[in-house]
């Protein structure tokens, strides 16, 4: 979903079992992040920014202008969990602290992480637009990569980079995968296996959610490096 927040106005606090990722479009603002034992941590985000939700813990979200509204764009798993209770007062409203995923650390989202590979285990990157990523040749030419563990959680998450002139390889995956066009232009080819592909232009801005085990590929067409963000709900 896509969640605007108008100037100096903040959301309802809200907790929920299913995991939430979440990448700022535009604006500035703040999150509170709490829970039951009232260990709370308050961190500061602009566009560009991502991070993650921790499993079940009291939050809210706040606009940091006055004047200007912000804007995010959020990839849960909440069909899947609310199918398996089919109680939302349970999904909601249960009182318990997944201590593992968060305890009230005072430097849970300060932006830092372990980098191991092509993984960054971190909870908060401030600016993913321009974060350097590791070169994957195997993507395609010129291309490059990193994947994110967020928050103790199991949601698939990474962002690709391919050159001026370059393509991503064609690939097929399950359902769930949100891809946002973080910078540059260009096209998306995407069919079913034995048809035609379909080309569908894209830009910065842009989501495409591939249907499952449809093939894709990306091509960069414009005159700057092309970025994209995918979270996948598997």
């Amino acid at each position: 979903y896509v969640c605007e927040i108008a100037p100096g106005k903040e959301l309802a606090p809200q907790r929920q079992l299913y995991e939430e990722m979440i990448y700022v479009l535009d604006g500035r603002g703040s999150t509170s992040v709490w829970n039951d034992a009232g260990k709370r941590t308050t961190f500061e985000w602009k566009a560009g920014a991502m991070f993650a939700i921790p499993l079940n813990t009291w939050h809210q979200h706040f606009n940091g202008s006055g004047l200007q509204p912000t804007r995010f764009v959020a990839v849960t798993n909440a069909p899947v969990i609310i199918n398996a209770f089919g109680d939302l007062h349970f999904v909601f409203n249960t009182q318990y602290d997944f201590k593992e995923r968060f305890n009230g650390e005072p430097d849970y989202f300060a932006n830092k992480g372990e980098q191991r590979g092509l993984l960054l285990d971190t909870n908060f990157v401030a600016d993913a637009i321009n974060l350097p990523l590791i070169s994957a040749k195997e993507r395609g030419a010129g291309g490059s990569h990193i994947r994110f563990s967020m928050a103790r959680g199991h949601m698939n998450s990474h962002i690709s980079q391919f050159g001026v002139g370059r393509y991503k390889k064609a690939h097929a995956h399950g359902p769930g995968a949100h891809v946002i066009i973080m910078s540059g232009e260009g096209y998306t080819l995407m069919w079913p296996e034995g048809e035609e592909p379909r080309r569908y232009e894209r830009k910065e801005g842009s989501m495409i959610v591939p249907p499952n085990a449809w093939f894709l590929q990306h091509f960069n067409t414009g005159t700057t490096p092309a970025r994209y963000l995918a979270f996948k709900a598997e």
